[in-house]
């Protein structure tokens, strides 16, 4: 493995993680909240912040919230691996003050006010501390991932080291992972080149795969819109966060375009397997062209030349 260049978990927590990730600065990707709030004031996209359930006595806002607004995501400031996340895409036609879920389920408003009262409790944030509920723009994915997602909303996963685009993927909901886009629940990481944003072989439970398991379709061979906005927007990643080892997740909205969704001070490391390739080697040919005054387009640039798959 070392040979091939692979990246294990003990080095980078101990080389990259503990040394370019300073624990003061894990605030700014733990608390989504914060994360938005950073990414807003740099002028990066997000996507919308409806509101902040914050103490218990606020759950009964909910409603006043969201408003007359069919769709919205309630998720955890404080949460990781997608637990405690609701994602709500219509109101019930038939029962009134209920909402239907991306599952389909229909859920009543008092099981939602329920959800948001454990999300504040902490019942999902990182340390089991107390938390708060964020309630924000439900995003609509573009059609481009449409034969390869189930339900859920794709996600684009880029590696950043030291400001610079090292790796990247598409992680795809499946059945198994409830929509979600998470590679820890069931759903599929596909890699990507990063020179053309064309997408490559997939991963599933660690294992390479050709096919989305749910409907199919090839996972190779998609090419993601405005690629070059998102490996510059990730590169960005660096300047907002302060952070030398990032995981930069962005989603594609269909009508809005690239939106930075969070960021990560421990992305993990299956996307070497669906790129079938390794980190450290690309990691390497950054320390040797380094370059501190180097800009987030000129980081962007250096990555679609230097790792595109035909380099």
């Amino acid at each position: 493995m070392r040979a091939s260049g692979v990246l294990g978990l003990n080095e980078r927590n101990a080389d990259f993680i503990m040394r370019l990730n300073p624990r003061r600065l894990f605030p700014r990707v733990d608390d989504k909240a914060l994360t938005k709030e950073l990414a807003v004031a740099a002028g990066m996209a997000v996507p919308d912040l409806y509101g902040i359930i914050a103490h218990q006595g606020e759950v009964r806002h909910f409603a006043k919230i969201v408003g007359e607004r069919d769709s919205f995501v309630i998720k955890p400031a404080r949460g990781s691996g997608g637990d405690g996340i609701l994602v709500v895409t219509g109101r019930s036609q038939r029962k009134r003050n209920s909402y239907r879920l991306s599952s389909g389920l229909i859920i009543s408003e008092g099981e939602i006010q329920h959800h948001i009262s454990n999300i504040v409790g902490g019942q999902y944030s990182l340390s089991g501390n107390r938390d708060k509920a964020l309630i924000e723009y439900c995003v609509h994915f573009d059609p481009t991932f449409a034969a390869v997602s189930y339900q859920g909303v794709p996600d684009i996963r880029v590696i950043v080291y030291r400001g610079y685009p090292v790796m990247a993927m598409v992680r795809l909901p499946t059945r198994a992972s409830d929509g979600k886009a998470n590679l820890h629940q069931g759903a599929v990481g596909a890699g990507v080149d990063l020179g053309s944003g064309t997408t490559l072989a997939g991963v599933l439970n660690d294992q390479v795969v050709d096919e989305h398991p749910d409907t199919g379709a090839l996972v190779a061979g998609l090419q993601i819109p405005q690629w070059d906005f998102i490996l510059e927007s990730s590169a960005r990643g660096y300047e907002v966060t302060g952070l030398g080892y990032l995981g930069v997740d962005m989603v594609i909205d269909r009508d809005r375009g690239p939106l930075i969704l969070e960021m990560n001070a421990r992305p993990g490391l299956a996307i070497q397997i669906a790129n079938c390739a390794g980190l450290a080697d690309r990691i390497a040919r950054i320390e040797e062209i380094h370059d501190a005054s180097a800009t987030p387009e000129q980081r962007a640039a250096f990555a679609r030349r230097e790792f595109a798959a035909t380099a």
